[in-house]
C-alpha cells in the first residue's frame, strides 16, 4: 500500500508516494539553471523551478504549501508499531479462519512471517527520515482506501477458504505460491521505498527542489512500489485458495491506476516535456516491450 499501514507503522509517514520523484534523484533539466517560472502544465520545456506553480485553471484539485515533515521515529519505536500492525493483521485473520486457534494453520503462519519481516525490514531500514513537503494535494479518501484494503483482503481470502466459496485449482500449490507472491510483492515495495528514502510521501506531494528518479527499479517502471503493493495484495488473495478476495484486489488496482493518473497529471505540469519523454520510454507498472 504504497501507504499501506506496514509502511506507516514503520516509520514511512503513511507509504505512498510520488513515486518517480524525489529531491535527490537524477535530475533530467537540458540545463543546470533551473526554470524560474512555468505558467501552463507542459509548457516551457523540461527545467525545474525551485518552487512548485499550480497552473491556472488546474483540475487536480487544490494546492497547499507544507512544513517539512519532522525525522521518523527511532529504530525501536518503529519496531513496536510494526508489531502492532501485525497483531491487526493477524486478528483480521483469525476472524477470517474462525478463531485464533486457527492461525495455526499454514497458510497464516507463512503469511504473518512474510508481513513480519517486511515491517521489521521496514523498521530497520526507516527509508523515510523527513521530507520537505511544500506543495499538497488532498486525497484523503483514496488514501484510506488504498489503506484498509490490503488489510481487508487476507481476511476475506481467509473467510472465502473456510466456507469453501469461490474455490480455486490447485488450493495445496497456492497455499505456498500465495505467500511467495507476497514475499515478492513487498519486497519490490520495499526495495522501491529504499530508493527514494525520504522522498517517498504518503500523499500527491511536490517536495522542494523535486527531481526525477530514473535509476535502477525507476529506469524500467514508473511506479514500482505501487506495482509491488498490487502483487503483494493479490498473493494474499490467493493463499487460501479461494477467490472471494479477488474483487478487492481488482478495486485496489483500480484505485491505485486512478491516483497514477493524478500523479502524473501532477508530475508533467512540474516536469513538461522531460515527464512525457521518461513517460514514453517506461511503463506505469510494467516494463515497456522495446522501449530504451
Amino acid at each position: 500500500m504504497d501507504g499501506g499501514p506496514r509502511e506507516r507503522a514503520a516509520g514511512a509517514s503513511g507509504g505512498r508516494t510520488l513515486d518517480p520523484c524525489g529531491s535527490r534523484g537524477k535530475r533530467v533539466a537540458s540545463s543546470p539553471t533551473p526554470v524560474p517560472d512555468r505558467r501552463a502544465p507542459g509548457r516551457g520545456g523540461p527545467g525545474l523551478s525551485p518552487r512548485p506553480v499550480r497552473a491556472p485553471g488546474s483540475t487536480l484539485g487544490r494546492v497547499s504549501a507544507s512544513p517539512t515533515v519532522p525525522a521518523s521515529p527511532s529504530p525501536v519505536r518503529s519496531a513496536v508499531a510494526a508489531l502492532v500492525v501485525l497483531a491487526i493483521d493477524a486478528g483480521l485473520l483469525a476472524i477470517g479462519l474462525g478463531g485464533v486457534r486457527a492461525l495455526a494453520d499454514s497458510r497464516a503462519v507463512a503469511l504473518l512471517a512474510v508481513w513480519g519481516v517486511a515491517g521489521v525490514t521496514l523498521s530497520v531500514l526507516r527509508p523515510v527520515r523527513s521530507q520537505d513537503v511544500i506543495e499538497r494535494r488532498p486525497d484523503g479518501a483514496r488514501m484510506a482506501a488504498l489503506a484498509i484494503l490490503p488489510l481487508a483482503t487476507p481476511m476475506v481470502a481467509a473467510l472465502g477458504g473456510r466456507l469453501g466459496a469461490w474455490p480455486l485449482p490447485g488450493p495445496h500449490v497456492l497455499a505456498w505460491a500465495g505467500p511467495a507472491i507476497v514475499a515478492a510483492g513487498l519486497a519490490l515495495r520495499i526495495a522501491a521505498m529504499a530508493q527514494l528514502g525520504s522522498r517517498f510521501s504518503p500523499q500527491l506531494a511536490l517536495q522542494r527542489e523535486h527531481a526525477l528518479e530514473r535509476r535502477g527499479l525507476y529506469g524500467a517502471v514508473r511506479h514500482p512500489g505501487y506495482a509491488g503493493a498490487i502483487v503483494a495484495s493479490l498473493g494474499a488473495a490467493l493463499t487460501f485458495g479461494s477467490a472471494l478476495a479477488l474483487p478487492l484486489v481488482a478495486l485496489f488496482a483500480v484505485l491505485m491506476v486512478s491516483r497514477i493518473r493524478d500523479e502524473e497529471a501532477l508530475l508533467a505540469e512540474r516536469f513538461g516535456e522531460a515527464w512525457r519523454d521518461y513517460a514514453r520510454a517506461t511503463g506505469a507498472l510494467l516494463p515497456r516491450p522495446g522501449a530504451r
